[in-house]
């Protein structure tokens, strides 16, 4: 078990380094069920390394990560999916020359039952109605805000009890990242845990309950979202205040 049965996750000691350069030193970090949890930084502070971590993408690691009090740490990225992880990743990944329903079929590869994943597609039309109106549209001819929609409800698909999402608002319209965070935020109040990685600390710590900001692989600064607004180093270097 992990030494807090409450988390859903738990990242202990994580240390991750490619060659000699150290991209995470010695991370802790946890999520209770049904948080949002925000994790700010500049590029290259390692948030995306600790994200891919969790997702089993990244092997060259130290530590461990305990999901559900199990450890996940050694894990395929599949087995991680099936036990109920899943991952948006930075700049979309959706599948081009795949129509969007292909691609939501395909966010359902782990499940078998086909009737709930025809409802489930239903219920990502209702929360991307775009989505809906362009089903039959490659995904690779869609706006890039539209795409985003698409990576998210795909990964949505697999059923998750925790979403990583990484960098949703990057390259996207004011209107745009406004309606995907209200489905973010949808998506939680419907049960589902998110570790949000945004570098738009402004629109991230309204939206999670608490935060954590790294800089050059550490976690310098965490609480709740409505401290971390108000803490001088965070309103300084990323919220431009001051």
């Amino acid at each position: 078990m992990t030494s807090d049965n409450q988390s859903i996750l738990e990242i202990k000691n994580l240390s991750v380094n490619y060659g000699v350069i150290s991209a995470v030193k010695q991370m802790n970090l946890h999520i209770q069920p049904g948080e949002i949890v925000a994790l700010i930084g500049t590029n290259g502070s390692g948030k995306t390394s600790a994200l891919r971590s969790i997702s089993g993408l990244n092997k060259e690691l130290q530590g461990q990560v305990w999901f559900e009090g199990k450890e996940i740490t050694k894990l395929e990225p599949h087995q991680i999916v099936k036990r109920g992880i899943s991952q948006v990743p930075e700049g979309r990944g959706v599948f081009p020359d795949l129509t969007v329903l292909e691609n939501l079929k395909l966010g359902a590869y782990v499940r078998k039952d086909k009737a709930a994943i025809a409802t489930d597609i239903q219920s990502m039309f209702a929360l991307f109605p775009r989505l809906e109106e362009r089903k039959k549209q490659l995904a690779g001819t869609m706006s890039g805000g539209e795409q985003q929609m698409l990576a998210i409800a795909r990964a949505l698909m697999a059923r998750p009890k925790l979403l990583l999402l990484d960098e949703p608002s990057m390259g996207l319209a004011p209107l745009i990242v406004k309606e995907i965070f209200a489905a973010i935020r949808q998506v939680n109040e419907e049960g589902v845990s998110v570790l949000l990685v945004e570098q738009n600390a402004t629109m991230a710590l309204a939206t999670a309950h608490r935060g954590y900001v790294m800089e050059t692989g550490s976690i310098v600064v965490e609480g709740e979202a409505a401290e971390l607004k108000n803490n001088d180093v965070v309103k300084s270097v990323y919220l431009g205040i001051g």
